[in-house]
Order: structure tokens, then sequence, then C-alpha cells
């Protein structure tokens, strides 16, 4: 079969364009990250010279070393690390469970209630905020307080300063429960869509030899679904490390804020030191580079998998 004279022409051209449009892509993602690390090493004098120098001439890392000494950001890095990691394991294992009975147990009301679960994903953060600071002021459960308070006298922080008058603002339960009902419904939608990709003949198997449906799930299905996990766990981690409203609302003392919250802190009332920011801003996104370095590949599997099938 013969190609028309200027068809191979126009595919490279194609081609051409496409890998343009993807490195613009990728610049456009990059310039802005690159241009917040080498603007935390200049100097503030640099940062308002005219023209404009792209790369740092006076390299410096008083920049990072003013991050830790005029807020204690290492505490703020340690709120954030505690809140996402707890809020993260708590979603993944709800997600787990609910996932498991829309994929494999035949609900009647299935479709309505995966319905319910998109509609809720798309509600923010705004909505709930005023109902959960009058619930998590006025909560009073027995026993609670005394368990806080033991808990904030070895240095946990999941008690409020005034111990008599019990509630969660100032504490990490204050962000951990929100968030893990903002990424709940997102992350079950992930492992709905991959359970649905295992076979049944494992766990049918695993019920011959007695196995429950929950031992299953834990003893097969989740190692199977181990892309799939690490999709669901990254996301939520992800969202609950760069909340800001309700870190903001609910954690108002100093030493119970978060990275994103905590940034703010460096902001006079007349000045904004943009080389300290940038520093901040840049130690607060390694551990986020990192963590999706290390499970790029297994995002990129979860994400493909679980779009197959819905």
């Amino acid at each position: 079969m013969t190609r028309a004279p200027g068809t191979t022409s126009k595919r490279r051209v194609g081609y051409v364009f496409v890998r343009l449009g993807l490195l613009l892509m990728v610049l456009n993602g990059l310039f802005p990250a690159v241009w917040l690390l080498l603007t935390s090493f200049k100097t503030e004098n640099e940062l308002t010279r005219i023209p404009i120098t792209y790369l740092p001439h006076h390299f410096t890392l008083h920049n990072y070393v003013d991050v830790f000494t005029q807020n204690p950001f290492a505490r703020f890095l340690l709120n954030s690390a505690v809140v996402s990691l707890v809020a993260t394991l708590v979603t993944v294992l709800f997600a787990s469970l609910a996932g498991y009975a829309l994929a494999r147990l035949r609900l009647r009301f299935r479709r309505p209630v995966l319905t319910a679960i998109v509609m809720t994903s798309m509600f923010p953060a705004l909505v709930m905020l005023v109902p959960l600071y009058r619930l998590f002021v006025g909560v009073d459960v027995p026993g609670l307080t005394q368990l806080f308070a033991y808990l904030h006298a070895m240095g946990w922080g999941f008690m409020p300063t005034r111990v008599m008058t019990p509630n969660l603002l100032n504490t990490y339960w204050a962000l951990i429960i929100p968030y893990v009902a903002l990424s709940l419904p997102i992350t079950t939608l992930i492992l709905t869509s991959f359970f649905q990709l295992i076979p049944d003949d494992l766990e049918a198997a695993a019920t011959v030899d007695g196995t429950t449906r929950v031992g299953a799930l834990f003893r097969i299905v989740a190692p199977l679904s181990a892309p799939g996990m690490v999709t669901a766990g990254i996301i939520a981690f992800v969202n609950s490390w760069n909340e800001f409203l309700l870190a903001l609302t609910f954690n108002t003392a100093t030493t119970m804020r978060t990275v994103p919250v905590g940034i703010t802190l460096y902001q006079g009332e007349f000045a904004f030191p943009w080389a300290v920011i940038s520093a901040a801003v840049t130690l607060g996104i390694v551990p986020l580079v990192v963590l999706i370095l290390s499970f790029q590949q297994r995002i990129i599997s979860g994400l493909t998998a679980g779009g197959v099938k819905g």
C-alpha cells in the first residue's frame, strides 16, 4: 500500500507540535517551582533590584536559617506530618471498607450511594466550617477530657490550653476529623473502581478455606490493590498537607499551626519578606515531592488501573 506523498511530512509536523505542546506544559509547571527555589537563595536587596536577576548573584542560606529562628517551623512540620499521616491512615481504612462493599456486595441502592459520594466530594470545606466549629467548641464526652489531658501532658498537644472547658479546638483531632471527611469520597471512588478489577475467584477460594469477607479484604484484596491504596493514600495526604482554611480557623495557637498557616506568620504589617517566605514554602513542598517521587510508579499504575472500569 502506497502512502500519499505528503503523509509522512504531515505526521512529522504533527509530532513536532505535540512535543512542543508537552514541553510548554512541563515548563509551565516547573517554572514557578524553580523560580521559588531560586528566590529562596537570594538576598532582600537582590529581590528589589532592577533589572530582575534570575539566578542569585550572592548565594545565601540565611533565609532558611530565618525560617526556623523567626517561628517554630519545625513544630509546623511536625503538626502537618501528624495530622496528615493519621488522617491518611483513617481515610484509607474507611475507604477500603466502603469501596470493598460497593465493589463486591450486592447492595440494593449501590448507584444512589455512588451518586451521593460524588456529590459529597463537590462540597467545599467552607460548607462545614461553621457547623464543625460549633461542634468542636461544645463537645464533652465522658472520659475524653481526662484522656486528652493525659495526652497533652505527654507532649502530643491533644488538649486545649484550658482543660476546664473541654473542646477540640487547638488539637490535632480538630483537623483530622474534617480531613478524613473531605478525602473519604474521592478515595472511596478510587478504591471501588480498583477493587472491581480483582477477580472474584481469589476471594471465593479464600472463603472456602474459612476466611471471612473482612479477612479476604485484608489478606488478599488489599495486597493486590497496593497501587490503588498508595494512590488513594497520597491523594488524602496531599489534601491534608495543603489544606489552609480549616487549619487557620480551628487551630489558632502558634504551636498547633500547620505549615500552610504557619507560613503566613512571616508576613509583617509593613513588610513582606519574599525570600524567607520562599524558603518556608520550599521546605513545605519538599516532603510532598519526596513522597510523590518515591511512589511515582505505583501512583501511575493505580490511576490508570482504576480508570479502566467504573
